[in-house]
């Protein structure tokens, strides 16, 4: 396993990276969030991820050095932070702090994001990097039908 540091490339993702970035959203869901369901099955992902996130919105990938290849995954939609997960493996090693600074660069005028209100380390994450918590649901307004909390950023 290498680190996190020059040994990983950020760059936006191409149409052959669909897969390996909806393999990392798959594992990274079930490592984060063991006690929620998801509305899609793998293949349903993995076509979603083909078909609409990498080639109709704003998707970056982590890509390292060493074989490992595609270990994060973050969609931006304007000044949404849709998605940002990473392979289980590489999760405390600073790859979701560059990638925030990145949304950060890339929406300077601020960012919003939902997560799921059981996501405790993901709030805690995003709450370190200035996020503030302005809105929490019943979960009605998502697939997952899953207590979520609305976050904004503002420089």
């Amino acid at each position: 396993m290498t680190g996190a540091g020059s040994a990983v490339v950020i760059r936006r993702a191409t149409g052959p990276d669909a897969r390996a970035a909806a393999d990392v959203w798959l594992s990274s869901f079930v490592a984060a969030l063991p006690t929620v369901v998801s509305p899609r099955s793998a293949d349903e992902v993995r076509g979603h991820f083909r078909d609409v996130v990498v080639p109709l919105r704003e998707t970056w990938v982590a890509e390292a050095a060493g074989g490992d290849g595609i270990v994060g995954v973050m969609v931006l939609a304007d000044d949404l932070l849709s998605q940002l997960y990473l392979s289980p493996d590489w999760r405390g090693r600073g790859l979701g702090d560059r990638f925030v600074r990145l949304a950060k660069e890339r929406s300077p005028q601020g960012l919003r994001l939902w997560t799921f209100q059981v996501n405790k380390p993901a709030r805690r994450f995003y709450e370190r990097h200035g996020f503030v918590a302005v809105e929490h649901t019943d979960g009605g307004g998502n697939e997952e039908r899953e207590p979520d909390v609305r976050y904004v950023w503002r420089p």
